[in-house]
């Protein structure tokens, strides 16, 4: 089922809603710069098993509205939750992948959990993507800028350079048109905003407000969220694991599909 949800007068957020009358539910927030169609992967496998699974394009990106502001955390968790009312979520899972995983626990913290029995957080842009005082094991800010400034200078050349860093592996020219045609459904200005908000905003203080158990999923050769940050997560979020994914990079639900959809289905129990 597809469903188009309006959380402000001029913003409607696309949800797609796999297998409604799953056992569990698992409401999945995809990454910078793609859309919910990333977790193909998940989508094809989990609702086979009983599970719901349900994407949902953040504001900006895929078939959502596009508007020229919002792309704070405290935006899309608003839009979160404006899902979350709609479809009348209660004990569910709730999953991010990179910003997805940083949106996901301002939600938490923002909004006490409401109707979060647990975290899945993979790959996740938190505590903090870049490098702060006292926090070394980001990345230098002035990358991130670099890749703002490349998004709004030429973004197709943009994306061509970023799709690499999402992978361990060389990738293939499949993998790159995959990511391309992903990434470029979403608007300029959403990605350049977005890349502006992680590079600018933390989770430091949102960590602690977490109460639900958590499973940190990271590969350990990630290139964007680089690993120290998947530690930095497990010692600040009580009742958290972390499971690392010794043969992938930022992209661990696409290379290590298998382990990735085995860990989550373990997890949910």
């Amino acid at each position: 089922m597809e469903y188009y949800i309006r959380t402000e007068p001029d913003v409607n957020i696309y949800v797609h809603d796999l297998n409604p009358n799953g056992k569990k539910t698992i409401l999945f927030i995809h990454g910078w710069p793609l859309n919910h169609r990333a977790f193909e992967y998940q989508f094809n496998k989990l609702p086979a098993m009983g599970f719901r699974c349900i994407g949902m394009d953040t504001r900006g990106f895929g078939k959502s509205s596009k508007p020229y502001s919002g792309y704070t955390y405290n935006r899309i968790a608003d839009d979160i939750r404006g899902v979350v009312n709609a479809l009348g979520l209660r004990n569910f899972v709730l999953g991010g992948h990179s910003m997805g995983g940083a949106a996901a626990i301002r939600y938490m913290s923002r909004y006490n959990g409401f109707g979060v029995s647990k975290l899945a957080l993979f790959g996740a842009a938190a505590p903090s993507l870049t490098q702060r005082p006292g926090f070394p094991y980001g990345l230098p800010k002035e990358n991130i800028t670099q890749i703002i400034e490349s998004s709004l200078r030429d973004r197709p050349q943009m994306l061509r350079d970023t799709a690499p860093m999402f992978f361990t592996k060389p990738i293939t020219q499949s993998q790159s048109d995959w990511f391309f045609q992903l990434a470029f459904e979403a608007s300029g200005t959403a990605t350049a905003a977005c890349a502006v908000t992680f590079r600018d905003e933390n989770l430091f203080s949102d960590l602690g407000k977490i109460q639900v158990p958590t499973l940190i999923m990271h590969g350990i050769h990630d290139k964007v969220c680089l690993y120290p940050l998947a530690v930095a997560m497990n010692q600040g979020i009580r009742n958290s694991v972390l499971v690392p994914f010794e043969n992938s990079g930022h992209a661990l639900f696409f290379e290590e599909q298998d382990k990735f959809n085995r860990e989550l289905v373990r997890f949910i129990g």
